[in-house]
């Protein structure tokens, strides 16, 4: 069997790593997927780029569905995705208990950063429903497309940082907070597809492998990274 390509958003990354493996070692076929920011992998499977499968958001993968690009009886859900919150490890540890206790975190924060995925997007809304979108705009630092949020907070260039947990929870130099407080969490679901550049025998093997990781068998990887079974 060719190897199956796929490309991911960064959210994804360890968990598609993990899962790949497993199925490799029940199918016996190679799986390469890239991940990288997750607006900039939609626009690549838009433009045609050639590619077996995708990994996106939901609703990313509904509107690369609405465009012809992902085959629309293919969308199989995978993971429910939670945000956390994180400092540089060893700084000043906010209280984040409540709703409250967040947003007077963010307005005392030196600087701040969120994802430009729907998560971001969920956080800007957020802030703008508080009344201190304009309060923080000025101290909001926008990470370059695929570059973690984290990485920015490890290096002490953001004091602090709201990112998916998956993406944080295995990245040194940070301490994580904890998640968002029930009240405010924002679950992003992370879904597949079959592209439609995929040749017929490349989307049979897609279908097997979303098959597999939307069953049970992976489930404890799915938690293990972060992420809850969609």
């Amino acid at each position: 069997m060719p190897t199956i390509r796929g490309i991911s958003s960064m959210a994804t990354r360890q968990v598609l790593a993990d899962l790949v493996a497993a199925f490799g070692l029940r199918s016996g076929g190679t799986v390469a997927i890239e991940s990288v920011g997750g607006v900039d992998a939609a626009k690549r499977v838009l433009a045609g780029e050639a590619f077996d499968v995708v990994i996106l958001a939901s609703d990313a993968i509904d509107k690369l569905i609405a465009a012809g690009r992902v085959l629309a009886d293919s969308k199989v859900d995978l993971v429910h995705s939670g945000v956390a919150v994180a400092v540089q490890a060893g700084s000043e540890r906010p209280d984040i208990v409540d709703e409250d206790a967040v947003r007077r975190a963010v307005l005392a924060a030196r600087n701040l950063s969120y994802s430009t995925g729907p998560s971001g997007v969920a956080l800007a809304k957020l802030f703008d429903r508080w009344g201190i979108a304009d309060a923080v705009r000025s101290r909001t630092v926008t990470a370059p497309p695929g570059v973690p949020v984290g990485s920015l907070v490890a290096k002490g260039e953001v004091a602090l940082g709201f990112q998916q947990y998956s993406e944080l929870i295995n990245l040194g130099g940070i301490d994580v907070l904890g998640p968002l407080p029930p009240a405010i969490q924002i679950t992003t679901t992370f879904s597949a597809g079959v592209c439609a550049t995929a040749a017929p025998a490349q989307a049979d093997a897609v279908r097997q492998m979303l098959a597999f990781m939307a069953s049970t068998d992976a489930d404890e990887a799915k938690r293990r990274q972060g992420m809850d079974p969609a």
